[in-house]
């Protein structure tokens, strides 16, 4: 007599799976030391944007001018009412670095988004299609790629004025380019692959093939360009802020302290020194993470470390 099979339960068994990932993917974090620290300074900045105002200890936009010029608390004359020191205006650093971290990660998230959504699009046509579409895709790319990115973006911005939405779709559009280029190299790679030309055999239509067999394929190389640009792209902002094409004054971010503080970097360095610090130790997290995620999306890379 047969014993009887008992049912498979799907819903265990991809939850197994889904810890077996987590736990690999926490093993190979452990093991790298410039992933862990991008990883720990990526959920602080995040934690941070999202719960700015628990966080901060007074409004940004509040101006106190008996207490301007304020230094940080552990110099001579400094408060900790004010950790950080206060701007020409007597607005509280602290607070105002805090608040910044909401309009860098905007831009960068959605700049990212937009890009890459549009690279994307514009990739897979032109690399799938081929033929007229990619000579046609591709020329406009090349074009976009041999104008100076910045000069180009400087331009635009000064345009259409300063507005955050504004520069989102700046950023978005601008950097769409290098996102189509690499979509469409992986589009040319993977298309050669036997399981595509196994798939085109079996009478797959295009939608199929696009969506079941190249598109997962791409999720890991666009994953971590897009953590790369996100870098860029916060550096870009301060640097339009710096050169007052970015967001409105009022708005606090990290460009706009640190076009005020140059003005008085010998004299009251705080001004400008802590959005400096702020940018830097968030472009090094995108980095350091993007370098892991490189190494844990691309087996050959992995490998080759070991």
């Amino acid at each position: 007599m047969t014993a009887a099979v008992p049912p498979v339960d799907f819903d265990k068994f991809e939850e197994q799976t889904l810890q077996k990932r987590l736990a690999y993917i926490g093993r190979l974090l452990k093991r790298d030391r410039g992933g862990m620290i991008g990883m720990i300074l990526f959920v602080l900045i995040v934690f941070t944007a999202i719960f700015a105002p628990v966080i901060a200890p007074h409004d940004p936009l509040k101006q106190n001018l008996r207490a301007a010029k304020q230094p940080p608390a552990w110099q001579e004359g400094g408060s900790w009412e004010y950790p950080l020191g206060t701007d020409t205006l007597g607005r509280d650093m602290f607070s105002r670095i805090i608040f910044g971290t909401r309009v860098s990660l905007t831009v960068g998230f959605f700049g990212v988004l937009i890009a890459g959504t549009l690279g994307l699009v514009a990739g897979l046509v032109a690399g799938y299609k081929g033929g007229r579409a990619d000579s046609v895709i591709m020329g406009v790319v090349n074009i976009f790629l041999a104008i100076p990115y910045l000069v180009f973006v400087v331009v635009v911005a000064a345009i259409l004025g300063r507005s955050l939405i504004n520069v989102i779709l700046i950023f978005g559009i601008t950097d769409s380019p290098i996102f189509a280029r690499v979509t469409r190299g992986e589009v040319l790679r993977i298309r050669e692959s036997g399981y595509v030309e196994s798939a085109t055999s079996a009478g797959a239509g295009t939608s199929r093939i696009l969506f079941d067999h190249i598109l997962p394929n791409l999720i890991g190389p666009l994953i971590t360009l897009a953590t790369f640009e996100m870098s860029a792209m916060i550096f870009y902002e301060a640097g339009l802020s710096f050169l007052g094409l970015s967001v409105p004054p009022s708005v606090p971010s990290w460009g706009n302290m640190l076009q005020v503080g140059r003005q008085y970097l010998t004299i009251y360095p705080w001004i400008a020194t802590w959005p400096g610090v702020a940018i830097v130790i968030t472009a090094l997290a995108f980095n350091l993470l993007g370098d892991w995620l490189r190494d844990v999306l691309d087996p050959r890379l992995r490998r080759a470390r070991k």
